[in-house]
């Protein structure tokens, strides 16, 4: 459920993709500076989007530095470091990864995610005091969700709330109150949306494994195959995407951006657009 919230590379000026790939190597410097180097593993790009949000709310222009990295030891790249925005994205990495990784051992069995969890659970205790109710949320949140997951019937709305909720936290987390509503507004619209896009990503290969699936579990009642399936619901999962965009759009636009603007609007507005493309592109061939 990660890494789906993305720039479209071909609708941005170079420079501002340069700025997007300096906060990414900045979380990930982050990460290491804040926990180690064994958490960078777990990188996304959604948590870059937050970092690049949260950081254009803030006065002050950007300086990046220019600083080498693990993948490009010969070259140094530009870097965005020591921001309170990347510092919570880091954060929020680590521990939505963690129960990530927690939710695969419990639904797959998987010892590969279980051996991971665990060299992930001692980083923990690196967790700052303020930050650390968001991991009471981020815990609760996830329990509601595999509680839907469960009951014998639900809606998409339904199921899809807790991570909508969680993400709407995430953003609105700490914030200033006039502009709290809105980012948690765009936040609980992005969840449905990563939500949704996620299930359909995943339908084809869960349902070869018989493993479970929110869109499976809500409209195969009559035990269709995976293309009458799709064929069966492509309008109306399409709709939803689409106006959980439109609704991200309308709340960021309501919010006082300070720089980054073109980038973000780029991710919104061009981005999720691509992803529904690939994605879609990718359930057709299947199909």
């Amino acid at each position: 459920m990660f890494g789906y919230v993305t720039p479209c590379k071909s609708e941005l000026k170079i420079k501002e993709y340069e700025v997007f790939t300096a906060y990414y190597c900045g979380l990930c410097k982050s990460i290491k500076s804040n926990f180690g180097n064994m958490p960078r593993l777990a990188l996304n790009y959604d948590m870059t989007f937050l970092a690049v949000l949260h950081d254009s709310l803030s006065d002050g222009c950007l300086k990046p530095t220019q600083s080498f990295c693990i993948l490009h030891p010969k070259k140094k790249k530009k870097v965005i470091v020591n921001t309170e925005a990347l510092n919570y994205a880091s954060f929020c990495n680590v521990a939505l990864t963690y129960y990530k990784l927690v939710d695969d051992v419990v639904d797959d069995k998987s010892l590969k995610s279980k051996a991971l969890s665990l060299a992930l659970k001692p980083y923990f205790k690196k967790f700052p005091d303020n930050y650390r109710p968001m991991l009471d949320i981020i815990s609760q949140r996830l329990k509601e969700l595999s509680s839907i997951e469960a009951k014998e019937t639900f809606s998409l709305d339904e199921i899809a709330d807790p991570f909508s909720v969680l993400t709407g936290e995430i953003l609105s987390f700490n914030q200033d109150s006039s502009i709290k509503e809105d980012l948690y507004w765009l936040g609980y619209n992005l969840g449905k949306w990563i939500y949704t896009i996620d299930a359909i990503d995943d339908l084809k290969e869960d349902m070869d494994k018989n493993k479970f699936n929110p869109i499976t579990k809500i409209y195969n009642k009559d035990n269709l195959s995976y293309i009458e399936l799709y064929g069966s619901i492509k309008d109306r999962l399409d709709f939803i995407l689409f106006s959980c965009g439109q609704q991200t759009l309308e709340c960021f636009n309501r919010l006082p951006i300070k720089k980054n603007k073109n980038l973000l609007l780029n991710v919104l507005e061009f981005g999720l657009q691509e992803k529904i493309y690939k994605v879609l592109k990718g359930v057709t061939e299947n199909a």
